[in-house]
C-alpha cells in the first residue's frame, strides 16, 4: 500500500468530520479512521466524496497509509479513551512518528503523555482546539503545545486550516508539555465566566426593567456595535430573536434554567486554587452553573424564603447603559484573572507562554473571540512581564470610567435581590487587588491563636508567636 496521505484523523464525530473537511479544503490528503468503522464509510460516501480524503477500516491499514514520519491526530473524548487509542496505535508507529491530541484533554494528562512517549521515541503534540463544529470546518482557533519540532512539520497544515485574522492565522506554537491544553483550558474558564456575565446582564434587564426579549436583542446588538464587540454577545443577540417552533413565545423564555458544563470551568478554578490565584470570576461561573442544577431545591425555597420585589424605580435608559458598563468591567476582570493564572501556570511548569501570542491566538475562530483582545495583546506588548492585565494604563482607565455605574448595578441588584454572582465577584476582585491592606492580618492572628501558626509583621523581618 503507498503512503500518500499526509496526516491521519481518528474519531469521526462531527469535530473531526470538520477538521477532516478543513485540511481537504485546503490541499492536503487526509485519511480517517473510527472505531465504528462504518462511520468511516458513510463519511466517505457522504460528505467526504471527491475530496482528497481516504479511509482505512483497521489501525494497520490507516498506518500504512501515511506518509513517514506518519502524523495521526486523535479527535477522542478525553480521559482513558486517549490512552487507549494511544495504546493501539504505538504497535504500528515507528520512532520520530507524531501523534497530536486535538481534544479537550486535562493538561496533567498531557504532561504525562508526553514524557511517556517520548520514552518510545514518539513526539507528542497536545492542541487545544476551540470555535465548536463552524469554527472547525472554517476556521478554528488552535492552541498547539508539546514537542516543539513535531509541530514545525504540522505548522503548515494547522497555520492553513486556522482562523486568519489580519492575515496572521489564530495558530501558533505555545510552549511543551502540556501548555496547549492548559491554555485551551483557561480560555473555557474565561468562557465561563464571559456566558456568566452575559447571562446577568440579560437577567437584570429582564427582572428589573421587564424588557422584551425584542427590546433585549436591540440591546446586545446595539452594544455588539462597541467595546462588547464579540461572538457571545453577537449569538446572545441572535438567540433573543429566535421563537419556539411550538409554542410561539421566545424560545430562551421555554429553556429550562438548568446550565450543563463538560468539566473545563472546574478544572480551571481547581489549578487556580493549587496555584494559589484568585479567580473568583470564573469560579462563581462554575458555581452558577451549579446552582442552577437545584432546580427543584430552588423553586421549593422559592415558596418559603423571602425577599425584596424585583420593581426598578430609576430610569432604564442611564440604567441599561449602567448594565453596559458593569459588563465591560466585570469582563476585564474575567480576563484579567485568566491571564494571571497562565502566569502562574507558566512560572510554575517552565512553560515560558508569551501572553500577547495567546490573545492573538484567541482574536479569531474561538468561542471568546472579541475585539477587546486586541487591546489584551497590544497591553502585552507594551509590557510583557505585565503583573496583571488591570494595571495597563489602558484597561485601568476604563475601569476609571466604569466602575461608577458597575457599583450603581451591583448596588441595585442587591437591593432588589437580584443575584449576580459573576459582576459581584468581579467587583470584589477589584475592590481588593486595588487595596494596599486587607483584613487577613486579623486571619493571622486567628490561625496563630488556635494553632500556633506564627505570623509575619509589618515592622521588622521574621515569624512570630504570641501567648494569647
Amino acid at each position: 500500500m503507498t503512503p500518500d496521505y499526509d496526516i491521519g484523523l481518528v474519531g469521526l464525530a462531527v469535530m473531526g468530520e470538520n477538521l477532516v473537511l478543513n485540511m481537504a479544503g485546503k490541499g492536503f490528503n487526509v485519511v480517517v479512521y473510527n472505531r465504528t468503522v462504518s462511520k468511516v464509510d458513510s463519511f466517505l460516501q457522504g460528505k467526504a466524496q471527491g475530496l482528497s480524503i481516504g479511509g482505512a477500516h483497521s489501525i494497520a491499514e490507516f498506518a500504512a497509509m501515511l506518509q513517514k514520519p506518519r502524523k495521526v491526530m486523535l479527535m477522542v473524548k478525553a480521559g482513558p479513551p486517549v490512552d487507549d487509542m494511544i495504546n493501539e496505535l504505538l504497535p504500528y508507529l515507528e520512532r520520530g512518528d507524531i501523534i497530536v491530541d486535538g481534544g479537550n484533554s486535562f493538561f496533567a494528562d498531557t504532561r504525562r503523555r508526553a514524557g511517556e512517549l517520548a520514552a518510545r521515541g514518539i513526539r507528542f503534540v497536545g492542541m487545544g482546539v476551540s470555535g465548536g463544529e463552524e469554527g472547525a470546518l472554517k476556521g478554528p482557533s488552535l492552541m498547539p503545545g508539546g514537542h516543539e519540532d513535531a509541530y514545525n512539520e504540522l505548522a503548515p497544515i494547522f497555520t492553513s486550516i486556522a482562523a486568519q485574522v489580519s492575515d496572521r492565522p489564530c495558530c501558533a506554537y505555545v510552549g511543551p508539555d502540556g501548555a496547549g491544553h492548559y491554555v485551551k483550558m483557561v480560555h473555557n474558564g474565561i468562557e465561563y465566566g464571559d456566558m456568566q456575565l452575559i447571562s446577568e446582564a440579560y437577567y437584570i434587564m429582564k427582572e428589573t426593567l421587564g424588557l422584551s426579549t425584542r427590546k433585549m436583542h436591540d440591546v446586545f446588538n446595539a452594544w455588539n456595535k462597541g467595546e462588547l464587540d464579540s461572538y457571545l454577545i453577537e449569538i446572545t443577540s441572535n438567540i433573543l430573536l429566535k421563537l419556539d417552533d411550538e409554542t410561539g413565545k421566545p424560545l430562551v423564555e421555554v429553556i429550562l434554567d438548568k446550565a450543563g458544563q463538560k468539566g473545563t470551568g472546574k478544572w480551571t478554578s481547581q489549578s487556580a486554587l493549587d496555584l494559589g490565584v484568585p479567580t473568583p470570576t470564573i469560579t462563581e461561573a462554575v458555581f452558577a452553573r451549579c446552582m442552577s442544577a437545584y432546580k427543584t431545591e430552588r423553586v421549593a425555597a422559592s415558596k418559603v424564603l423571602s425577599g425584596p420585589k424585583a420593581e426598578f424605580a430609576g430610569n432604564k435608559t442611564e440604567f441599561i447603559a449602567a448594565i453596559h458598563d458593569a459588563l465591560y468591567a466585570s469582563k476585564i476582570c474575567s480576563y484579567a484573572q485568566g491571564f494571571a493564572l497562565l502566569k502562574a501556570a507558566s512560572d510554575e511548569y517552565n512553560w515560558n507562554l508569551n501572553y500577547g501570542d495567546v490573545a492573538l491566538l484567541w482574536q479569531g475562530g474561538c468561542i471568546i473571540r472579541a475585539r477587546f483582545l486586541g487591546r489584551i495583546q497590544e497591553a502585552f506588548h507594551r509590557n510583557a512581564r505585565l503583573a496583571n492585565l488591570l494595571l495597563d494604563p489602558f484597561f485601568s482607565s476604563v475601569m476609571d470610567k466604569t466602575q461608577d455605574n458597575w457599583r450603581l448595578v451591583v448596588k441595585t441588584c442587591k437591593e432588589l435581590g437580584i443575584p449576580t454572582p459573576a459582576f459581584s465577584a468581579s467587583l470584589d476582585y477589584y475592590d481588593s487587588y486595588r487595596r494596599a491592606v486587607l483584613p487577613a492580618n486579623l486571619i493571622q492572628a486567628q490561625r496563630d491563636y488556635f494553632g500556633a501558626h506564627t505570623y509575619e509583621r509589618i515592622d521588622r523581618e521574621g515569624w512570630f508567636h504570641s501567648e494569647w
